[in-house]
């Protein structure tokens, strides 16, 4: 007996609730769908169905095999669709949330890269730094960097690793106190990340308080005034790198111990992630993988 034709033609048999219009909607006999009910119930040892010549009633067992037996069907969909859709390429409607520079410097080259590669995407993608609720937003994918555990009702998978950088400009540094350790950034102009997790305490040799004259929620922002000569960052290399390899600005302290800033994709736990989403974070790895190697 191939028992899920059989647990297909029972719940074809439960909507219905006819043998004749089962036999007509699957092209086969009434006896043969009568047969195949049969050996189902046989090899259970239960009776799911009361038959009548007018129409058919669900046992009590029948009505709860019927909700488990629905379950299953819904499982075993959901598996073909998956592999059917890895031969496919990439399609439909991504909308994502990813914070302000990496999606202005990163993020902005991969996914061009990412929609070269798969025309038939459609992204919608929103960049801020603030905190959301991915799912009240109706987000399919989130990034968020972070230098502690993200601690998240999502699942996250950890994409890429980037480096802290303390730079400033030899212009600020020849009109200020010199630099020899960590704790001589007290003394000196050092902006502040409004979202910054360790807020004023910037976490290098165990840490260090740290002040000055301009706060703002954009390291991108922060990254002209540090041009300028203005005063101190303490900011991502996915910001900096460029301007540091133009030789706009320095970066200083490079032993201090500091902790690696983690890149994260966080998307809504369920039961079935859409093809589309999974392929997505792969190609994702894979981009920053090679990508990485421009760091080190």
């Amino acid at each position: 007996m191939d028992k899920l034709r059989a647990i297909r033609l029972f719940v074809r048999l439960a909507d219905v609730g006819s043998f004749t219009q089962v036999a007509e909607l699957t092209n086969s006999s009434k006896s043969m769908i009568s047969k195949e009910i049969s050996r189902l119930e046989n090899e259970l040892g239960v009776r799911l169905l009361h038959r009548s010549t007018r129409n058919v009633q669900l046992t009590h067992i029948g009505q709860g095999y019927l909700q488990r037996a629905r379950e299953i069907l819904k499982k075993v969909d959901e598996a073909d669709i998956f592999a059917q859709d890895l031969q496919q390429n990439i399609k439909g409607k991504l909308k994502i949330n990813a914070p302000m520079a990496l999606g202005i410097t990163d993020l902005s080259i991969m996914f061009a890269d990412f929609m070269e590669q798969n025309p038939d995407i459609e992204l919608d993608i929103h960049l801020g730094d603030e905190s959301i609720d991915l799912v009240e937003q109706g987000f399919d994918l989130g990034f968020r960097a972070s230098s502690k555990p993200i601690d998240s009702n999502y699942v996250g998978r950890p994409l890429t690793q980037f480096n802290y950088k303390v730079c400033t400009t030899e212009k600020y540094l020849s009109q200020h106190p010199s630099i020899q350790s960590a704790h001589d950034l007290k003394l000196h102009n050092c902006f502040v990340y409004s979202y910054f997790q360790g807020k004023n305490v910037w976490p290098l040799d165990g840490g260090v308080a740290i002040a000055g004259k301009l706060k703002v929620n954009s390291t991108i922002f922060m990254l002209e005034s540090i041009k300028r000569g203005l005063g101190i960052g303490f900011i991502p290399d996915f910001v900096c790198q460029d301007a540091i390899r133009r030789g706009e600005i320095i970066e200083i302290l490079p032993t201090a111990a500091r902790p690696k800033l983690t890149l994260y994709a966080l998307y809504p736990a369920r039961q079935f992630v859409p093809t589309k989403l999974i392929q997505c974070i792969e190609y994702l790895e894979l981009w920053f993988r090679d990508r990485q190697k421009e760091y080190d």
